[in-house]
């Protein structure tokens, strides 16, 4: 697979929510020819994602306002505007948002994970927060989901006391 080039504006990409964050895409796997993704994500305070790993693809966070936590391993960052953190495959990852506004991008290699993303988010019309009221998030489905793209839950967000359910 080959790719173009191509430009986004900063309004411009392909947006959905996604349990409660806003995440616009820069690009995806079918317009990288398959080399890499990159969202822009914007997450209300305490939002933060379960521990897992990656065992196909790196990812790579850019903060760009606000404040995020990021745990690599046995390592916890903080990241505000401009630091940027990597997780490589295969080891355990997390982060939690900090403060309000805060802005960050996502970047994944190979490309393939962000359909994840468009298989369980919702299309997003409006691009700002709070997010569109929905329903509990359905973590089995959220979870079952994650397995086939080679990753794997290994523990819960900080505060959750648990296993997603």
């Amino acid at each position: 697979m080959t790719s173009r080039p191509f430009v986004k504006q900063p309004a411009e990409g392909r947006a959905v929510w996604h349990v409660g964050a806003l995440l616009t895409f820069k690009a995806t796997g079918a317009e990288t020819g398959g080399q890499f993704w990159l969202a822009e994500q914007l997450s209300p305070v305490g939002y933060a994602s379960p521990v897992h790993l990656h065992t196909r693809e790196d990812e790579l966070f850019i903060v760009q306002e606000g404040e995020l936590v990021l745990r690599v391993g046995d390592d916890e960052h903080k990241a505000g505007p401009g630091a940027m953190v990597y997780a490589p495959r295969g080891i355990a990852h997390q982060y939690r948002v900090e403060t309000a506004g805060t802005r960050f991008l996502v970047l994944g290699t190979p490309a393939g994970f962000e359909e994840w993303f468009f298989r369980t988010g919702e299309p997003a019309t409006r691009r700002e927060l709070p997010p569109p009221p929905q329903g509990p998030p359905d973590f089995a489905r959220l979870l079952g989901e994650l397995g086939p793209l080679g990753v794997q839950v290994v523990g819960p967000p900080p505060g959750a006391g648990g296993p997603p359910r």
